[in-house]
């Protein structure tokens, strides 16, 4: 995910008190997250999960963990390391086994810039063929958090809004909120309108991190449309609506497991495998909702949704 998004994640409120459970079973006691262990107990080899320094990420990086364990696999646990460009060397190099990834952020930020892939199957493609040797993605999950168009449940009643397709006849009479850069970008106001044709009659621009702002705008109608993640616990908690984009305007970024390839063996990839084959949107939004609004354990919200998923005993 990019740093928007890690901002968005941030600016949730998701502050010093969340951060602490949102490590969930980890209990690294180290300053540097690349070093010390947690669940390496006994003997045989660990296997080193790894997250992101967002919680959503370190709730991803807790399920693998619990998925892994659950099947006799030794788990060492290095959760909130930093932004991509500190842990992906250390997943190349084998200082990490496991990683949850989102494939399009992966592909653009980390392994080719300059790709225009979009859809779930061209990125992942992508990724196979371009990923250093060491490593390789396991199957994506149907989970995304990606950029959208939302609407409340009221205005998309009132224009029949079901796709950003059906946003063309009655953007001019709308107002979308969003940061500022949006209004610019290809999977953005530029996107919009060369790809679904859509121009909204007004651009209301906010600050990293206003995403308070732009919530109460959009429940107070004062913007029609809001450009947030799909994770977004609000979508769930305000009954939003996520306008569908079948022509792929935002890329894909399917949660992937990144995996340094001699760090994992059979069992372990058909333990990930089959939680991404369950893992989907509307899970995350419920976990994330659990974890911001309820103020939840990351490790228990983890552990319900295994044992719920039929992938743990």
């Amino acid at each position: 995910m990019n740093a928007k998004a890690i901002a968005r994640a941030t600016a949730f409120g998701l502050v010093t008190a969340f951060a602490l459970t949102a490590c969930g079973g980890g209990d690294d006691s180290d300053d540097n997250p690349l070093t010390g262990s947690s669940g390496d107990s006994g003997s045989g080899k660990s296997i080193v999960v790894g997250s992101a320094n967002f919680p959503e990420n370190q709730l991803l990086a807790e399920i693998y963990a619990q998925a892994l364990e659950d099947k006799g696999l030794k788990v060492t646990r290095k959760f909130d390391i930093g932004a991509r460009e500190v842990y992906y060397d250390q997943v190349v190099k084998g200082g990490i086994g496991v990683f949850p990834e989102y494939n399009g952020a992966l592909l653009s930020v980390a392994v080719d810039k300059k790709s225009t892939a979009t859809s779930t199957e061209e990125i992942n493609a992508e990724l196979k063929a371009k990923l250093p040797k060491s490593v390789e993605i396991l199957d994506s999950a149907a989970a995304e958090d990606k950029d959208s168009v939302t609407v409340t449940s009221e205005i998309a009643a009132k224009y029949k809004l079901k796709t950003l397709a059906d946003l063309k006849p009655v953007a001019k009479d709308m107002t979308i909120g969003a940061g500022s850069e949006f209004k610019t970008r290809t999977q953005g106001g530029v996107g919009l309108k060369t790809v679904y044709g859509v121009e909204f009659g007004k651009f209301q621009p906010l600050d990293a991190g206003a995403q308070s702002t732009l919530l109460k705008l959009l429940k107070d109608n004062k913007v029609q449309a809001a450009n947030l993640y799909t994770t977004d616990p609000a979508i769930v908690e305000d009954k939003l609506v996520v306008l569908e984009d079948p022509k792929n305007l935002f890329s894909s970024q399917n949660v992937t497991p990144l995996v340094y390839k001699s760090a994992v063996d059979d069992k372990a990839k058909t333990a990930l495998n089959a939680l991404s084959a369950k893992l989907t949107t509307e899970d995350l939004l419920e976990m994330m909702k659990k974890l911001v609004n309820d103020k939840e354990d990351a490790s228990d919200v983890a552990k319900e949704w295994l044992t719920n998923a039929g992938l743990a005993g």
